[in-house]
């Protein structure tokens, strides 16, 4: 056998599969990346209470004040699975890699957009319902400071970044919703000129107006939301732990889909990862929504 239960993802599988991920998740694209151990990291968040003090030479010194939030991300177990012809298990070495490949290429798409919906609205991707294993760390429930939307999304988008910086926090990057980034192409100034003209025809930059931004539809798909502005560089990690256990199964019906493996000259192919995140500062994050 090629592969048995409990071999891991090849070291260059794993930078590939996490380079898709960053191309193609917005959250990865627009925030920082950190290892995360199996039973999970904290992150500290300082917050100083007062400003500086200026001290006369000799002068008394006084207590500033600290306060200290630690946010633990704790990965969560995800999985793919997919049935393939049974000629896997005899095929040469470069044919087993090339369909590995394939694979990992799937299954890259698909952590990329579960991470986003995920995070962004804590649903089971498969399922699309809320998920008890998730609970609340999403953005959809820990970012209540929101904004409606409007006819102008460019005067969505300047409330959301008045919320984000009356709150204390800064705005480093936006994800936007195919629809979103639609309005905001249909926009036009005084002159009859596009406001946004970088957005035409579908197109999607990485700035706008010096800010980063990513257009994808996970942003908006299974909730109300069309953007999400804030601090990603900062206030938003992720993260994922590097072993990622394979297993190919030749027997049964692993997928419960009813089919015999065997019965139809299949083996299974199953893969596991486990991601976290955390929302490190809400209130340096907000959402714009839909006008119900």
């Amino acid at each position: 056998m090629a592969l048995e239960r409990g071999t891991l993802f090849e070291p260059v599988l794993v930078k590939d599969l996490v380079s898709k991920v960053q191309g193609k998740s917005s959250l990865a694209v627009l925030s920082g990346q950190t290892p995360i151990p199996f039973n999970g990291k904290k992150e500290f968040m300082f917050t100083m209470d007062s400003e500086i003090d200026v001290v006369a030479e000799s002068g008394k010194k006084s207590h500033g004040g600290i306060s200290l939030a630690p946010r633990t991300i704790v990965p969560i177990k995800v999985e793919y699975g997919a049935r393939v012809s049974d000629e896997f298990m005899y095929a040469a070495d470069e044919e087993r890699i090339s369909i590995l490949q394939a694979f990992n290429d799937g299954f890259a798409k698909k952590v990329a957009r579960g991470l986003d919906l995920m995070a962004f609205h804590g649903v089971n991707p498969r399922s699309g319902t809320a998920s008890a294993v998730i609970g609340t760390n999403h953005f959809d429930s820990l970012v209540d400071q929101t904004v409606t939307s409007t006819a102008n999304a460019n005067a969505d988008i300047e409330s959301a970044v008045g919320v984000v910086q009356g709150s204390g926090g800064e705005v480093s990057a936006l994800a936007i919703a195919p629809t979103f980034r639609t309005s905001l192409a249909g926009l036009t100034k005084t002159d009859g000129n596009a406001m946004f003209p970088e957005l035409a025809w579908g197109a999607a930059p990485q700035t706008l107006n010096g800010v980063r931004v990513d257009v994808n539809k996970t942003v908006s798909d299974m909730s109300n939301d069309l953007a999400v502005i804030g601090d990603f560089a900062n206030a938003f990690k992720w993260g994922y732990a590097k072993e990622i256990p394979m297993e190919v199964i030749q027997y049964g019906d692993p997928d419960n889909s009813g089919l015999d493996l065997k019965g139809y000259n299949q083996v299974y192919i199953r893969s596991e990862l486990y991601l976290g995140w955390g929302i490190l500062e809400p209130e340096s994050f907000a959402r714009i929504i839909e006008n119900a």
